[in-house]
């Protein structure tokens, strides 16, 4: 899957900008599995101090967590929506993030890519990065 949109997918120097500003991160598709990549994932930035919210259907708690079911029923600022869910979800998940006014950045994880939603984020002034692992870059980046 190739990303048209070359600005979606930000220099490794902009990531630790991202990573800086970010406290709390909405997960979209956490799941309570612990084999699954978006549990580990939930799991690895909560132990580097971020604040993470996790968004699924059917818990009530994921890592010690409460879940909550979308973006709109989060109560608290959200810094970073982080993306597990399938492309074509990708754009209902922007568009919430969009009308929520708090978002500064939309993060879709490898694998998942939708150019369109990511560039409706980046003209509602949310910075967009898409087909990376949040994990990975942030342990590249405090490495």
């Amino acid at each position: 899957m190739e990303c048209e949109f070359p600005a979606f997918n930000r220099g490794k120097s902009e990531f630790k900008e991202i990573f800086d500003n970010t406290k709390t991160i909405a997960i979209v598709g956490c799941s309570p599995d612990s084999t699954k990549a978006s549990n580990k994932v939930a799991a690895y930035l909560i132990s580097q101090g971020f604040t993470v919210l996790p968004i699924y259907p059917k818990e009530d708690i994921i890592l010690g967590q409460k879940v909550y079911r979308n973006l709109s029923d989060i109560e608290v600022s959200v810094d970073m929506v982080d993306i597990f869910r399938k492309s074509d979800v990708i754009a209902t998940v922007v568009d919430e993030a969009i009308r929520r006014g708090d978002v500064k950045c939309v993060w879709s994880q490898l694998g998942l890519v939708n150019n369109e939603a990511m560039k409706k984020a980046e003209e509602n002034g949310i910075k967009a990065v898409q087909n990376y692992c949040t994990k990975i870059e942030h342990m590249l980046i405090n490495k």
